[in-house]
């Protein structure tokens, strides 16, 4: 997320590398990359020409502090900025009455249908009774994938095959709603492939009968500047409530994230991080700032963790810790646990002081493809069983049917008894896997 920028600003920041004190001269060439930088990264003119003077004026005769440097400095300057700048704080979605109506709209091909699915099962998991509709009448693709997402993960879904109507939709979906007792609803709005009147009137329509507590514009990250400009028309004519940034898990220009909250005034709420139904992410701006300045951002990868940590099977490993008898499938269903946290790239990029790794690795690299390959390659008894692996010619078979190495294989052994090992420090330790998620949320940024 945000690797080219990221390069570049600390870049940028390392002019200041050696230097004893801010001066003018120096902040100066810094910060005129800092300003190619957003400006390469499709930032609006203005708003990095303004961050850039603010910067310096904040920097320019700023006292140091004793054990902090030049480039630390601007650092923390240049981070409260970005903050305000893309909105100080995350913004929470408003759902106080009954029921509660979600209108998500945009352009073909931002991801809309997706992030409906997305928002109703972050919903869902905050305690309440979500219900898609299905409201695009021009693409029949678009009600199957959202039926297809709803049915996959178990998600309440309502459309009127064959209605054109889509105020006749609406009207019916609050009849189910009530019905069924569902008290959010999201409604899935036809999108174009560009701006035109009678799109924007439908969509009007819906608001003036639905009276929506939010009006969500999902805008392609990818697109930059282009996605602030769309969801400055569509709050011009809807008064939209917030964004939802989609496909933020590739090397996303900041133009969007930057611009969006200075141009629309309204708030970033939520950003799209993957494939997965579960590749949401409320919009931290101090996060968000985190990551551009290659600080990683640990609170985000706590709460991804424990996202996909499953207390049960928590339990039962432990237990089987406990006998001795940690196996093969075991290892892989831990495996699965990290896989649903995003790709390594995202979550590398996380962790302070592994942005740089992060950012030499491919969007798709997944270390985990030959662990799967070798122990998919073991029989049912081996999986079972760990210690038939201890004979050579199990190993050269494994290693055969998973086109790998004996020394690969051997690695792979080891790594299932140092988990064994690790898991077993926590056996008659109450809560050691939360206190150490909460002693990371706490650890300092600076």
């Amino acid at each position: 997320m945000f690797e080219q920028i990221s390069k570049k600003i600390d870049k940028a920041f390392h002019l200041l590398k050696g230097q004893g004190k801010i001066t003018e001269v120096n902040i100066s060439e810094a910060l005129k990359e800092v300003r190619k930088a957003l400006l390469e990264a499709d930032v609006q003119y203005k708003i990095a020409k303004d961050f850039v003077s603010r910067v310096k004026d904040k920097a320019i005769g700023q006292g140091i502090l004793k054990h902090v440097s030049p480039r630390q400095m601007l650092i923390k300057i240049a981070h409260d900025e970005l903050v305000d700048l893309m909105g100080h704080t995350s913004a929470d979605l408003k759902l106080d009455q009954n029921p509660n109506v979600i209108l998500l709209v945009g352009m073909q091909g931002a991801g809309k249908t997706t992030h409906a699915a997305k928002l109703a099962n972050y919903i869902k998991k905050k305690g309440r009774s979500v219900l898609l509709v299905a409201c695009d009448v021009y693409r029949a693709a678009a009600i199957d994938q959202l039926r297809t997402l709803a049915e996959k993960n178990n998600l309440d879904f309502f459309s009127q095959d064959g209605e054109q109507n889509v105020l006749s939709i609406a009207k019916a979906a609050l009849q189910h709603a009530k019905v069924n007792h569902h008290n959010v609803l999201i409604f899935d709005t036809a999108g174009r492939m560009a701006i035109d009147e009678a799109m924007m009137q439908e969509v009007e329509n819906l608001k003036n009968l639905l009276n929506p507590q939010e009006i969500l514009f999902v805008a392609d990250a990818m697109i930059g500047q282009d996605a602030v400009n769309l969801a400055k028309a569509f709050n011009d004519r809807l008064a939209i409530s917030g964004v939802i940034l989609s496909k933020m898990d590739g090397d996303t220009r900041a133009g969007a994230a930057l611009s969006i909250k200075t141009v629309v005034e309204k708030p970033i709420k939520f950003i799209g991080t993957g494939e997965k139904i579960e590749a949401l992410e409320v919009f931290h701006p101090d996060r968000i700032a985190d990551r551009m300045l290659g600080m990683g951002d640990i609170v985000s990868f706590v709460e991804r963790a424990q996202e996909a940590f499953d207390a049960d099977k928590f339990k039962q490993l432990n237990q089987k810790v406990a006998k001795n008898q940690l196996d093969f499938e075991d290892f892989l269903a831990q495996i699965e646990q990290i896989e649903q946290m995003g790709s390594v790239k995202d979550v590398l990029g996380m962790v302070p002081g592994m942005s740089n790794i992060a950012q030499n690795l491919p969007q798709d690299h997944n270390p985990f493809g030959k662990v799967r390959a070798i122990i998919q390659s073991m029989t049912p008894k081996e999986r079972k069983n760990p210690a038939l692996m201890a004979q050579p010619s199990r190993k050269q078979r494994v290693a055969k049917g998973s086109a790998s190495s004996i020394e690969e294989v051997n690695r792979i052994l080891k790594q299932r008894e140092q988990l064994a090992s690790m898991l077993k420090m926590t056996q008659g330790k109450p809560g050691a896997m939360a206190r150490i998620f909460d002693a990371m949320k706490g650890r300092s940024k600076f």
